[in-house]
């Protein structure tokens, strides 16, 4: 048996008022649906080239193109739907979003002499709805090299960047309107101010997408969905597991067990400190200790999707044992949220996989419990705003968000209990670290990474053939895009001297400073 409850879409698209972002591809494609949801509307994202009856079947009240690296000017390149365009749903085309809607209206794209990248100066003309309160001159944030030659009929040109190159055109009424620039990107001066207008001066949405009614309704949704069943949850001491247990715990009193599995992936002292993080909430937890299981299961194994399909099945199965010791379950509930639904490919076709998350693809197929996720759709922070409103400590919302599968995505290559243990106390050096200095709060996440990789050493005098410890740090909104810290020269080396002075083993600690994108967060 296998079945999966997703009702918050449902209600949302039934109470709020929707507006969708069709992905065309682009590294900002989430970036937008956040800026969009910091303004107090939904936004949902869907591929380019979902069918346009189930876009507008959502009733949007607005439809924003994000954009993308095809060129508009190749053969079957991705384009906007023509239903879309003759919908009267508002619409806004961003990067490649605009030449798509350039082409679909019968303007013109040719690729320019250079590409625009980075910050450039923009100035606009006129008057319009969407540049209110905007200043004439901005700095804005560009990525493109195609361009806008010839605007639509009936549209008129709105602001030129400093190379000449059309940055923005609209219909006079706004219902279409575009911008050659990223407004949803930090760099551009404004951009809060140009989405903010779009969504309520040419929509005419209202700030209505709350929190707080969105956790009373989906517990309603909760207790329809399961009715007088029972519910086992997958604890890991996380914020967003945590977060689902209390939710559902309020929607169904008695009716919810926690299990709390020990799958040996856990960072120095991590189950102790969770278990007495729980006490005092009011949680069922039972402790289940399956290292050994998931230890022998992972042996030998190094490709990093065969690492987390082998951790998501031996999850299930033992949730539906425990389910079974507890007097029996049908609900399997886990703390999937938005970024792990799109990082795993699944809102649709045409959706890249970047990793499976053990508890989106990374889950068997076969199941004899019903999945239930009432996060999905939120981001992180979301969540974090969700688990104030339920009074969870900061002692467990204050958690860098921590992967299901662990230090298995964090040790790479061979999973032996050797070079877990040397990732366990490297990891606990740095982070420890990070606390007696007073960033751990300040950082996103945080965490060390064992690498498959050895290098040659010196100690006492004597050749050493080592391992190689990486130390990852970024700073983030919602995890969807990062930057790496900025962390004091000193406190690397301290770190880097304890973890090569105090792990034998380790002959070398280097420290990683690569953004989201083009990495991910975590290396696997």
């Amino acid at each position: 048996m296998s079945k999966e409850v997703n009702a918050l879409s449902g209600l949302l698209m039934e109470h709020k008022q929707t507006v969708i972002v069709l992905d065309f591809g682009s590294q900002y494609t989430q970036l937008i649906a956040r800026r969009i949801r910091e303004q107090k509307v939904y936004s949902e994202i869907l591929p380019w080239d979902t069918a346009p009856e189930q876009i507008l079947a959502r009733v949007p009240r607005g439809i924003v193109l994000s954009g993308g690296p095809a060129s508009s000017l190749e053969p079957g390149a991705p384009a906007v739907a023509p239903e879309i365009v003759a919908s009267g749903i508002p619409l806004l085309g961003i990067c490649y979003g605009m030449q798509t809607l350039a082409l679909a209206l019968g303007g013109t794209v040719r690729k320019g002499e250079r590409a625009e990248y980075g910050r450039t100066q923009v100035t606009r003309f006129g008057e319009h709805p969407l540049f209110e309160g905007v200043n004439r001159e901005l700095s804005v944030w560009m990525s493109h090299w195609d361009q806008v030659d010839v605007v639509p009929p009936g549209t008129v040109l709105l602001a030129e960047s400093e190379g000449g190159v059309p940055a923005a055109f609209a219909t006079p009424d706004g219902r279409v309107s575009a911008l050659q620039f990223h407004p949803e990107v930090v760099h551009t001066a404004c951009g809060t101010t140009i989405l903010a207008n779009f969504l309520f001066k040419i929509c005419g949405c209202l700030p209505a997408w709350d929190l707080d009614e969105w956790m009373r309704a989906i517990m309603e949704a909760v207790r329809q969905t399961v009715k007088n069943g029972r519910v086992i949850c997958g604890l890991s001491g996380g914020v967003d597991s945590s977060v689902a247990a209390m939710l559902v715990q309020k929607a169904l009193g008695d009716g919810l067990t926690c299990i709390f599995v020990n799958n040996g992936l856990l960072r120095l002292g991590e189950a102790e400190e969770i278990l007495k993080a729980y006490h005092g909430l009011g949680l069922d937890v039972r402790y289940v200790d399956a290292s050994e299981r998931f230890l022998d299961a992972l042996t030998g194994v190094t490709e990093p999707e065969k690492k987390r399909k082998i951790i998501g099945e031996i999850f299930v199965r033992v949730f539906e044992e425990a389910a079974q010791a507890t007097g029996g379950a049908q609900w399997l509930l886990q703390g999937t949220l938005y970024p792990d639904v799109i990082e795993s490919g699944q809102k649709g076709r045409g959706a890249a996989v970047i990793k499976t998350h053990h508890n989106v693809g990374g889950l068997p197929e076969k199941m004899s419990l019903g999945l239930l996720e009432p996060l999905r759709d939120l981001f992180k922070d979301e969540v974090r705003v969700i688990g104030r409103l339920l009074q969870l400590p900061d002692a467990i919302l204050g958690r860098h968000p921590f992967p299901g599968p662990g230090l298995g995505v964090r040790c790479l290559g061979d999973l032996s209990r050797d070079r877990l243990e040397v990732l366990r106390q490297a990891d606990a050096i740095f982070l420890q670290a990070l606390r007696d200095a007073g960033l751990y709060d300040q950082i996103w996440q945080a965490f060390a990474v064992l690498l498959p990789v050895r290098s040659v050493g010196v100690v006492g005098d004597v050749r050493t053939y080592g391992e190689t410890v990486v130390l990852r740090a970024v700073e983030a909104q919602d995890g969807m895009t990062a930057d790496w810290a900025r962390l004091p020269y000193e406190l690397l080396d301290c770190v880097g001297r304890r973890i090569c002075n105090g792990i034998p083993g380790v002959s070398r600690v280097v420290y990683d400073v690569t953004g989201k994108p083009p990495a991910t967060i975590e290396w696997e």
